[in-house]
């Protein structure tokens, strides 16, 4: 069986909560920074909250990205993904938990969701 330190687990999550200044909802799920901040970008939230990092909800640890009520939606398409980056990097993407048609120049509402490592196994 293997093991990883929580220790291990929370380097990680603080990587991204220390250092996401954005989080973009877009088309498709981006592979690059580029393609978050430009290519498929459909809207942005500037300094996203987290809290965390925590346990899981069944092992391991999470981090959550908190509710976000003011985003500013860019581009009138229809959101599937978000996004996390910094100056330089994407950090972290993920599916949202539902997709959201948006129109720019509106705003986007999404709720807290987690970023989360299972226990090693």
């Amino acid at each position: 069986m293997a093991y990883l330190n929580d220790d291990v687990y929370d380097a990680a999550l603080d990587e991204v909560k220390d250092n996401a200044n954005a989080l973009y909802i877009t088309s498709q799920e981006a592979t690059t920074r580029t393609e978050a901040v430009t290519t498929y970008a459909l809207g942005t939230k500037a300094s996203p909250g987290f809290t965390g990092p925590a346990a899981g909800d069944v092992s391991g640890r999470k981090i959550t990205v908190d509710a976000i009520s003011d985003g500013s939606v860019t581009g009138t398409d229809t959101a599937t993904h978000w996004a996390l980056v910094d100056g330089s990097r994407l950090l972290a993407t993920g599916e949202l938990t539902s997709s959201q048609a948006v129109t720019s120049g509106n705003t986007f509402t999404l709720t807290a969701f987690d970023i989360e490592f299972p226990d090693a196994t």
